[in-house]
Formats: structure tokens, C-alpha cells, sequence
């Protein structure tokens, strides 16, 4: 890591590289999709060759664009072909920060160290109307650049770029204290800044993204420490197009945590070595997950959320009209390989999810145990007889004494069946054990979780973990107990038909589940029809799968997980090894 990284980002994950690597052989970090030749292009010296003729140009971006590097590498671009442009700050025009406080005060959740409300505000909201409309008057004699985030909302004609920064880069960003949150003047702690970028930052920003689409006549990905790769607009949208129409693989990206384990850093390439653990992989989280373009070999990222809103009815098809730009399955690693036990833990009603953090939809889990060792338990459901005021007080007193919960008291334990399905519908009680490596498909809110218990242990950052008692009792299901667990939340697998090519199984969800899963086994080829429903798709067993759409073939590694668009229509899965493989498909119900 150079020194300049050093001082951008705070992690030891590479930067995304300019060029792809054609070397991978298994699970690939940095999934790409060719849109074609010459489409992408590197450095600030080719983008400002292509913006020199240019008398206006507004350089918009996204919650931890590093502006002032923009300005100075781009400034000096300019100046080596003669062209001394006048720069405008947009900053100048913000709100005061008392006031842009006051107005997100409500969205923050008070002291609430984890949760807020998605905010009910607009960019504009945290601008000056009256100093946006003052910078529209321009020197025609010199080229004007307006920068910063907002750059767009000024009311004068120009070239519209438009800088984009994955969501793993900006946490890195404000863990080294590089960045600031929109409209703030001052750090906060990561955490505090992840609450506001989650809560308020990102929910403000993409509703921007939308409006201005189809207006970007240039995209840059910004995420790089000192270097960067573009393209124009109607080659960025034309690629959209083009990438919704075949499999949809997001860039993953990977996190230590509290009780991670080491099955990801033994398994997979190209990560680095110098962690703790990897408790995550957000293998297709996609408010955070980006979809990296390929030309030329040069890549470029862009969020997933640009994709929805450029192409969301192509993604959905039929889901469309009731989900619009929010993909709303998700599928994620859990790692507890030589690790430890998650927290004793529930998610929110769905009713409760909405009147108190804003979310259309909650978070509706399943586990699939696609890899386990030893003794591995999951923890699901209450034991027979529990009751809520005997285990909050137990919890309570747990908290209150840093003493142990005798957790199996309340808790059901479950030997963790490899490729078995556990089913966590709002409101349950659960937890992963050490040792699995769970796929947990879920939909697709992805924080809210109540951590009720959490085996006395601390952050990774040394201060004590989160504990929600209270939220969490005031959504478990307590009816969820006894024999009713295992007949209830433990999947049994049906199969729907089988020949010599493939048997097909429904491993049904909870009611309360808006998705449904299959499993294929194939031992040769098969193929599925999207019935205009988008399918999210993982390999979890056998080293490698063959998809053919429309006659171009892709190749997808064990544990690589993505999406077939409803629009695709049909796709042909094939095996091309001796031993059966095991393919698991989830789509919404």
C-alpha cells in the first residue's frame, strides 16, 4: 500500500486494480461484465482531453468522493493542454451544519448507537437555493467547473459528470478519516458516520442518482486512491442494458468480525492475509454491493442502485410494480470456521420495521449450511414452556452482571445438517454456532438485527457490542417453541421431478418468507425458465457451472453467487465435470 493509499483508506484489502487480472481460476473477487472494446478509459489526462472543449462543466458525485484531489489532478490535466479552467466549490453553497443537524436529527435515533429512520429529505434540502442559483454566471472566456456533491442542482447548462464510490471504499475512507458526511464539517467516529451515511447519506444520494441518470454525459469511478477510469454516459447506459440482458455476478467485498472464522481467507484468493478473520463476504448485499464493467481489459465500478434505476423492470420483471428499485433477496457468507457463536439474536416485524426505521420490507432469514466441521449447532426457536418475562429477565441479568446466559435453558440447539435449511421468519430466535459456513438468504434489509446476547465478548475495536433487549423483545415469537421448531423452521426438502439430467427439490420457506428456494442437482444439462421473475443463483457444490444464455456461455465457480434477470427468459445450466453438481435458486414468491 502506498503512502497515499495509507492515508485515504484504513483497511489492508487492495484497492480494485485499473486492469483485470486474467488469472483467476476459482471464486474471482472482481467479477466483471464486457461491454466491449475501447468503452472504458484511464487517468485524469484522457478525461480532461475529452472535457476541454467543454465552456461549463458540473462534477457531481457521491457521499466520499475525495473532491480536492479530484480538483488538483484534474486542474493539473488541464494545465498540460493549455486550459486554465476557473473552479467553483459547491460546497460554498451548503446550509450551515447547525441547521443541516437540526434537520437530520429526527433520522439518527437519538443515542441509539446502531439505528435511525431513512431520512424523507432531498440533496437539495441541505443546499442554499439562493447561492445555487448565484453560480450561474459564467466567464465565457475560460472554461468554469463546478464541483463538489450537488454540482448538478446548479441551474446553468453544461457537461454533466458524475464521480461514483463503492460503499466498501467510503467505510474505508471514514475509518481513516479522509471523508466527511454530507453537509458535516467534522469526523465522527466510523460507526457514528456509518449510522449517517446509512440513514441519511446514501438514502438522499440515490434518490439524486435517480433523477439525474440519464443526464451523465460522463461516469467516473472514484474509488481509487490516485487514479482513475471513466466513460461516456451512453456507453455507461448502453452497457446497462446489455448486462441485464445475461447474468448479473456483483463485486463481493469481505469483513472481519467479532466472532468471524477462517473458511473465506482458506478458500478464497486474492484477499489479503493480514486480518483478524472474515466474519462476511457480502456476497450479493446490493444497497452495497457495485457491478464492475470490463472494456479493454480497463474496469469500472458503479453502484448496483444505478443499475435498478436505470433498468429495475428488466431485473424484476413482474416484481417490478411492487418492489421498484429495491432487489429484494440478498445472499451473504457467514463465517464461523475455528470462529465463534453469532449472537443470540431476532430481526424485526414487518410492521415494526416500518413504523420505526422506515423499510418497506424486514429481514426474513433462512441459513443454508453450505459447509460445516466438528460439532457445528444452529440455535433456533425457544425450548417448550419459556416465557417472555423468564427469559428478559434472564437476559437482563446477563447484561446487568456480565455474567453467562445459560443459553440451552431457552434456546433449541440443532446438529447444523450440511446444504440444510433453517428457517428464521420475523421475530425468531437464533443463532449460528462456530464452525458452519452458512449462505443465509434473506431479504434483503441487511442491519437490523437484535442483538439479545452476545456471550460476554467485545467489537473488534475492544468496546462492547450493541444490545438490543428491549427491541428484541418486542418482536419474538414465543409461539415458535417446542416440537413446533424442527416441524416449522427446519426445511424439508420435496422433490418436484427427476430424469437422468437433473433432480429438481423445493426446500420450502416460512409463510412469512417472500421468497421461495430450489436445489438442482445436474449431472449433465437443464434448462430454466425465468417465467419473468428474476432468480438469484449459487454454486454450492462442485467445483464449477456452465450458463448459456442466447448462446454466449459464462463460467461460475463454487460459492460464487448472482443474478438471472427476469427478462433473460430461459438460461441452460450445464455440468461439464464426471461428479453431480448442486445449484440453489431463490426467487420471490
Amino acid at each position: 500500500m502506498n503512502e497515499i493509499e495509507a492515508k485515504v483508506r484504513k483497511t489492508s484489502q487492495p484497492e480494485l486494480p485499473v486492469e483485470k487480472n486474467d488469472q483467476v481460476s476459482g471464486y474471482d473477487i472482481y467479477p466483471t461484465f464486457d461491454i466491449g472494446p475501447d468503452l472504458i478509459h484511464s487517468g485524469y489526462e484522457s478525461l480532461a482531453r475529452a472535457l476541454a472543449k467543454s465552456p461549463v462543466i458540473k462534477i457531481d458525485g457521491y457521499a466520499g468522493v475525495l473532491f480536492e484531489t479530484v480538483k488538483v489532478r484534474l486542474d493539473n490535466a488541464f494545465q498540460a493542454i493549455g486550459v486554465c479552467p476557473e473552479w467553483v466549490d459547491t460546497q460554498k453553497a451548503y446550509k450551515p451544519e447547525a441547521a443541516i443537524d437540526q434537520m437530520i436529527a429526527p433520522y439518527l435515533g437519538g443515542h441509539d448507537p446502531v439505528f435511525g429512520k431513512i431520512a424523507q429529505l432531498e440533496l437539495l434540502d441541505f443546499f442554499e437555493t439562493d447561492i445555487l442559483k448565484s453560480f450561474n454566471g459564467v466567464d465565457s472566456s475560460t472554461p468554469t467547473i463546478f464541483y463538489g456533491t450537488g454540482a448538478s442542482l446548479i441551474p446553468v447548462d453544461g457537461t454533466n459528470v458524475y464521480i461514483d464510490v463503492s460503499k466498501n471504499e467510503i467505510q474505508y475512507r471514514s475509518r481513516a478519516g479522509s471523508i466527511l458526511n454530507l453537509g458535516a464539517k467534522q469526523l465522527g467516529s466510523p460507526k457514528e458516520m456509518y449510522k449517517r451515511f446509512y440513514f441519511v447519506d446514501w438514502v438522499v444520494l440515490n434518490r439524486h442518482k435517480r433523477k439525474i441518470k440519464d443526464g451523465i454525459d460522463f461516469l467516473i469511478d472514484g474509488q481509487r486512491s490516485t487514479s482513475i477510469t471513466w466513460m461516456k454516459g451512453d456507453d455507461w447506459r448502453s452497457g446497462i442494458n446489455s448486462c441485464v440482458q445475461n447474468p448479473v455476478r456483483v463485486r463481493p467485498w469481505f469483513e472481519p468480525g467479532a466472532w468471524g472464522g477462517h473458511w473465506i481467507e482458506n478458500k478464497i484468493e486474492g484477499l489479503s492475509g493480514d486480518v483478524e478473520n472474515y466474519a462476511w463476504s457480502f456476497e450479493l448485499i446490493v444497497p452495497e454491493n457495485g457491478v464492475i464493467f470490463e472494456s479493454s481489459k480497463l474496469l469500472l465500478e458503479f453502484s448496483f442502485d444505478f443499475l435498478m434505476y436505470h433498468a429495475g423492470e428488466d431485473v424484476l420483471g413482474n416484481d417490478f410494480e411492487q418492489y421498484q428499485y429495491e432487489f429484494p433477496i440478498r445472499f451473504d457468507f457467514l463465517d464461523t470456521f475455528d470462529g465463534g457463536n453469532l449472537s443470540i439474536q431476532c430481526h424485526p416485524q414487518k410492521a415494526y420495521i416500518k413504523e420505526h426505521f422506515g423499510e418497506n420490507i424486514t429481514q426474513e432469514e433462512t441459513y443454508y449450511i453450505l459447509d460445516r466441521k466438528d460439532d457445528a449447532k444452529v440455535y433456533l426457536g425457544f425450548q417448550k414452556g419459556v416465557t417472555p418475562e423468564a427469559f428478559q429477565a434472564a437476559l437482563e441479568n446477563s447484561y446487568k452482571n456480565k455474567t453467562e446466559l445459560e443459553v440451552e435453558q431457552f434456546v433449541q440447539v440443532f446438529e447444523a445438517e450440511k446444504h440444510g435449511l433453517y428457517l428464521i421468519p420475523p421475530g425468531t430466535i437464533h443463532s449460528s454456532g462456530k464452525d458452519n459456513l452458512v449462505l443465509e438468504v434473506s431479504s434483503t434489509p441487511y442491519i437490523y438485527t437484535f442483538k439479545m446476547y452476545d456471550w460476554l465478548r467485545v467489537d473488534l475495536d475492544g468496546s462492547p457490542r450493541p444490545i438490543n433487549i428491549d427491541r428484541g423483545m418486542e418482536n419474538l415469537v414465543f409461539e415458535r417453541c417446542g416440537e413446533r421448531v424442527e416441524e416449522e423452521l427446519i426445511s424439508s426438502p420435496k422433490v418436484l421431478g427427476s430424469d437422468a439430467d437433473r433432480t429438481l427439490e423445493h426446500l420450502p420457506t416460512h409463510t412469512e418468507h417472500l421468497y421461495d428456494i430450489h436445489r438442482y442437482t445436474i449431472h449433465r444439462k437443464i434448462t430454466i425458465h425465468t417465467e419473468n421473475k428474476a432468480h438469484v443463483i449459487s454454486l454450492v457444490e462442485g467445483q464449477k457451472m456452465e450458463l448459456t444464455i442466447d448462446g454466449k456461455s459464462f463460467v461460475f465457480h463454487y460459492a460464487e453467487s448472482f443474478i438471472i434477470p427476469a427478462g433473460v427468459g430461459s438460461y441452460t445450466i450445464e455440468n461439464p465435470g464426471a461428479m453431480p453438481i448442486m445449484v440453489l435458486k431463490a426467487f420471490i414468491k
